[in-house]
């Protein structure tokens, strides 16, 4: 990695070498090594970049495709920027969903780190409030909908990770990385998705003192061997890397799940789960949006959906509440899948079955709910 110091002269230079590097055109661009990305990205986060070039080289890198040294020089420099932050457990699992969010269905996965509290495995997820291209319900969004305090620093969240009558948290970019969260109103006037949207998800914020795991999704069939190779980079120990609804943790309700798993950070490898397997069967491959939630404009954006994002949050936020306290229908199945699967490539349970018969357990039984009222507002207040 590079120690050159970040002063404005040098800065422009990077700049100015990397974009001249990335943005020559589909005959003559050249691709960034790791150094290169590295130095880039620490310079843009230090604040000592120009706006301009900072969107010329992030469109140009996906214009041209990032390469894995560059996705790992971006990501790598993201790292180096945040504070350590270890969580006084043993083992950790770190929930990267899609900071964009959810638009086509009800966003259940922010319920997903509880119930894994339940059954022993101490979890975490974070995210940001908004953010491109799908602007859709985020896990900030429906947490605080649900009564949870979403501003929690990174070492608070580790306590309450350390927590016995807890075992899970929330923490938001902005307070992990301050740097990177100060991009959004740029990242917002690029449109396109960049190498951000990529390895933000990956950054690790808080880590378990021996083993930290990884629990992400994808949609497009690329992408596993790149958030494989962004994952042991970012030092997880083991990696589920799931085919799931809108690029999310949680896989079809009605389709067979394609997922890639690796463990001690060696080569990932392909595993089949299908939903009919442990009970599930259902008519849809997620939680719909009721039909009577408010509409949004779409304002010209062809990606945005037309639900008002914020109603949808709501919604979610009941529904994943009712879900935890044991109610049957689509969001109790798609916690009881998405945890089954994990628990299962942790090698808690020898079969898919059974990890689901703990999750179903620990949901009818309210030792899930339980965590998940412990880490509210109300009950930090009494």
């Amino acid at each position: 990695m590079s120690d050159l110091p970040a002063t404005d002269s040098i800065a422009e230079t990077i700049m100015r070498g990397c974009i001249q590097k990335v943005a020559t055109g589909p005959e003559y661009s050249k691709d960034l090594s790791f150094d290169e990305a590295h130095a880039a990205m620490r310079t843009i986060l230090e604040g000592n970049a120009d706006s301009v070039q900072v969107a010329v080289l992030l469109i140009a890198l996906r214009m041209k495709r990032e390469t894995d040294d560059e996705n790992a020089g971006v990501l790598q420099a993201i790292i180096d920027s945040m504070t350590p932050v270890t969580a006084e457990v043993d083992e950790l699992l770190d929930i990267a969903d899609p900071y964009d969010g959810y638009s086509r269905g009800l966003a259940i996965s922010p319920f997903l780190a509880p119930v894994f509290a339940a059954c022993g495995m101490p979890a975490l997820s974070h995210g940001v409030e908004r953010l491109g291209p799908k602007y859709g319900a985020t896990h900030r969004k429906v947490l605080a909908n649900a009564g949870i305090d979403v501003d929690r620093t990174a070492v608070e969240t580790a306590q309450d990770l350390a927590d016995p009558d807890i075992g899970w948290g929330y923490v938001d970019q902005k307070a992990f990385c301050p740097a990177l969260h100060d991009l959004i109103p740029l990242r917002t006037r690029i449109v396109k998705r960049q190498v951000l949207t990529t390895v933000e998800v990956l950054t690790g914020p808080v880590r378990g003192r021996q083993k930290t795991h990884l629990m992400t999704g994808y949609v497009h069939k690329a992408y596993p061997p790149i958030y494989a190779n962004l994952a042991r980079q970012a030092g997880f120990d083991t990696a589920a890397i799931i085919r799931g609804v809108e690029g999310g943790v949680i896989p079809s309700l009605k389709q067979p799940a394609r997922i890639f798993c690796y463990h001690d950070r060696g080569e990932e490898s392909p595993v089949e789960c299908y939903p009919d397997s442990i009970g599930i069967d259902q008519p849809t491959r997620a939680v719909p949006i009721p039909e009577d939630t408010p509409s949004a404009p779409r304002k010209g954006d062809e990606i945005a959906t037309t639900v008002d994002i914020d109603a949808a949050a709501a919604t979610a936020g009941q529904t994943g509440l009712e879900a935890l306290a044991g109610r049957p229908g689509q969001a109790h199945d798609s916690l009881v899948y998405a945890v089954a699967i994990v628990l299962h490539h942790r090698g808690r349970h020898d079969s898919l079955t059974d990890a689901a018969g703990t999750v179903r357990q620990v949901l009818a039984s309210g030792a899930a709910l339980a965590r998940f009222k412990a880490a509210t507002r109300a009950n930090r207040a009494a």
